[in-house]
């Protein structure tokens, strides 16, 4: 049999145990530590710190893969050639219909 609860003058609801909202046992489950393991970089030293191994990456001139950003792309309709070549194609058809 279902137990009702009262929660408001009319108003009626389910009696059930409460739910545990998902918590980690961990103190601070948000946390991403900076250290890895030694990594050779391309300086040819070993670097147990992400910081410091992706500063050098950048120092060379290097992309890590996953953290680039590509260049935003241009339609092909919106450049410079192709918005006169659509404004003299108008010229032209609304000229020969003229006639």
């Amino acid at each position: 049999m279902v137990k009702l609860i009262e929660v408001a003058p009319g108003k009626w609801r389910v009696d059930r145990p409460p739910l545990k909202p998902a918590r980690s046992d961990l103190p601070l489950p948000y946390i991403i530590s900076d250290q890895m393991e030694p990594t050779e970089q391309v300086d040819g030293k070993f670097y147990t710190s992400k910081r410091a191994f992706r500063a050098v990456g950048r120092a060379h001139g290097l992309t890590e893969v996953g953290n680039e950003k590509p260049k935003p792309k241009q339609r092909a309709s919106e450049t410079r050639a192709a918005k006169d070549a659509r404004r003299r194609s108008i010229k032209a058809a609304l000229e020969r219909a003229k006639l």
